[in-house]
């Protein structure tokens, strides 16, 4: 018998796509998360909601530290339950939220990989080299790489752009991020010249039915997060950054903005972050750089 937990999961996930516009990654961990409670729970015989109290939540979590030990993953897990149980509250199927006091360790916050001016240089100069022979994905990589950069967008919001989002006359993307909410991004010349590039290219080519992605692969499709993730990761894996995709442009473009003296508050704009207190993480880059820098650099240091 399927437990009151497991069924009401489903309905808490269409909740948290149609009424809070959450991203499909973020409903498809919560709902995975509230599962993982409905499965031990129902180990231990609790199948009603009534049934359900902060000491059996403690212990769920607790029992998801010994088989991973990562903050990470326990902040998420308790966040998507009190989610959950507030969800289970509002819509009046349990007398009062079990959830509210349910505490986790916060996520540990590792300073975000930054590729050197110097490293991304090399790649542009290799990415133009490839796009000179004609090409059409060297071309189009090319273009993948600039917008990335340019813009701080994440690759779900790139792959996302349509022929219609970009604004030639104003050199601006219209991305969708995060709750579904839409932002206004700036590009540059070199971006700017990598998409005329591709536009010209994709012109000649032959679109699926009906297919107005901006970035298309060899079938006329769609340009897939994966695809995208492949191609930044195969070009960062021989700088000294190492092991990294695309969000590592994301950060990198947030930290070379703050560096150059860009306002916080304009980069949490421009990546589309909802708490300045996210953005602010890309501040410690800047001043871990400049104490790596003086420490390299002065004769006194």
């Amino acid at each position: 018998m399927q437990s009151e937990i497991a069924i009401q999961a489903a309905r808490f996930a269409e909740n948290l796509t149609a009424g809070r516009g959450y991203s499909k990654n973020t409903v498809k961990a919560y709902l995975t998360d509230v599962l993982d409670l409905s499965d031990y729970l129902s180990a231990k015989s609790v199948t009603e909601l009534k049934d359900l109290n902060l000491e059996m939540l403690r212990e769920w979590l607790w029992a998801v530290s010994q088989r991973d030990s990562a903050k990470s993953t326990l902040a998420r897990k308790s966040a998507a339950v009190r989610t959950f149980t507030a969800w289970l509250a509002a819509e009046k199927l349990v007398a009062a939220d079990p959830g509210q006091r349910l505490k986790s360790p916060k996520a540990e916050r590792h300073l975000p990989k930054v590729v050197a001016k110097e490293s991304l240089e090399e790649v542009f100069s290799h990415l133009r080299t490839l796009a000179e022979t004609g090409d059409a994905n060297a071309i189009r990589d090319r273009l993948v790489f600039e917008m990335l950069y340019a813009t701080g967008c994440r690759v779900s919001e790139l792959s996302s752009l349509d022929l219609l989002s970009v604004d030639l006359g104003r050199n601006i993307i219209r991305v969708m991020g995060k709750g579904s909410k839409e932002r206004v991004v700036p590009f540059g010349l070199p971006a700017r010249d990598a998409l005329d590039a591709w536009l010209e290219v994709r012109s000649t080519l032959q679109p699926a039915p009906g297919e107005q992605a901006l970035l298309i692969n060899a079938k006329g499709k769609r340009l897939g997060v994966r695809a995208i993730y492949q191609l930044v990761a195969g070009l960062l894996i021989d700088t000294p950054t190492g092991v990294a995709g695309p969000h590592t442009l994301r950060h990198t473009a947030a930290t070379h903005l703050l560096d150059g003296g860009a306002d916080l508050r304009a980069v949490q704009e421009l990546l589309g972050h909802a708490s300045l207190s996210t953005t602010q993480i890309y501040t410690h880059v800047s001043v871990e750089r400049l104490r790596d820098g003086y420490k390299n650099a002065h004769p006194r240091a």
